[in-house]
């Protein structure tokens, strides 16, 4: 199949990989050329504008930082998808986004004719889970490409309904994440032993797996990790924007987001999300590192 895919950094240079690797043609374009040549490596075409994957493609992906850059992708009068796909074409947006302007979007490329789904995900290819958008036919007539960068698809519902299902697993994942660090500096101001401490907590009621990073990005202070704090931050902000949406209590939210965003205004913000710890340490005095095991 002649597939297209936008937006080949972190995320969706693997699945870019996965798609060349179960055969199909690839025409791919990213903001940075240089994100593209692996795959042009293996076989992928470049293309200098999203249209230009458009007019190559029967089916375009993308992967994009986040709302602002998906409209632009999308709906830009000269270089947008939406001016190159053919009537009957498909668009898949795994962006994690904004259900509200992902439908309002959606709305556009349907009156366009053109056939568009929300599949967001979460992990990292091809073990990740998909969780899709959109018209059920639709959804199964692609189902194999889906298959293709995942190991756990779901089907969700109408459009929009994974861009809900991606925030709110966001919401759970990162509000978990301050609250184990949290825990953990607590123990520390206690006196306890904070190997032994992590130790307890995955075999304790404090499981969970926010928690799983912490001994090795935050003890050791490498705060690397495959997601930036910008984006979690944009994520978490997302996630609290539907909140007050449909109505719905983000109090954990609330105190989760003014930490990441404390650590973007102290210049954390290309930095791994575990670096937000070091808002939490500055407020308590106390650091959350330890000494190397001999």
């Amino acid at each position: 199949m002649q597939v297209g895919f936008i937006g080949t950094g972190t995320m969706g240079n693997p699945m870019s990989r996965c798609l060349i690797d179960a055969g199909h043609q690839l025409t791919v374009h990213d903001v940075r050329r240089e994100a593209t040549t692996n795959l042009c490596e293996m076989g992928a075409t470049w293309a200098d504008s999203p249209r230009a994957v458009a007019e190559a493609s029967q089916v375009v992906f993308s992967s994009l930082p986040g709302p602002v850059e998906f409209q632009q992708v999308v709906l830009h009068p000269d270089t947008g998808i939406l001016s190159g796909l053919e009537r009957n074409s498909t668009y898949i947006d795994t962006t994690t986004n904004s259900p509200t302007i992902f439908r309002e979007v959606a709305s556009q490329c349907r009156e366009a004719g053109i056939r568009i789904m929300d599949a967001p995900v979460s992990g990292r290819p091809p073990e990740m889970t998909i969780m899709v958008g959109g018209d059920k036919t639709v959804f199964e007539e692609h189902r194999a490409l889906f298959d293709d960068i995942a190991r756990n698809v779901f089907y969700v519902g109408e459009t929009g309904t994974a861009c809900v299902a991606k925030l709110v697993t966001q919401y759970m994942g990162y509000c978990n994440h301050i609250t184990a660090l949290e825990g953990m500096i607590m123990g520390a101001k206690a006196g306890i032993d904070l190997d032994i401490l992590a130790s307890i907590v995955p075999v304790s009621a404090g499981a969970s797996r926010a928690f799983n990073g912490v001994p090795s990005n935050v003890f050791t202070g490498d705060f690397t990790s495959n997601g930036t704090l910008n984006i979690i931050a944009k994520d978490l902000g997302l996630a609290c924007e539907l909140a007050r949406d449909v109505a719905a209590p983000a109090h954990m939210g609330m105190i989760a987001e003014d930490v990441y965003h404390r650590a973007q205004t102290q210049g954390m913000g290309q930095m791994g999300f575990h670096a937000a710890v070091q808002i939490l340490e500055q407020m308590a005095g106390v650091e959350l590192r330890t000494k190397p095991k001999s």
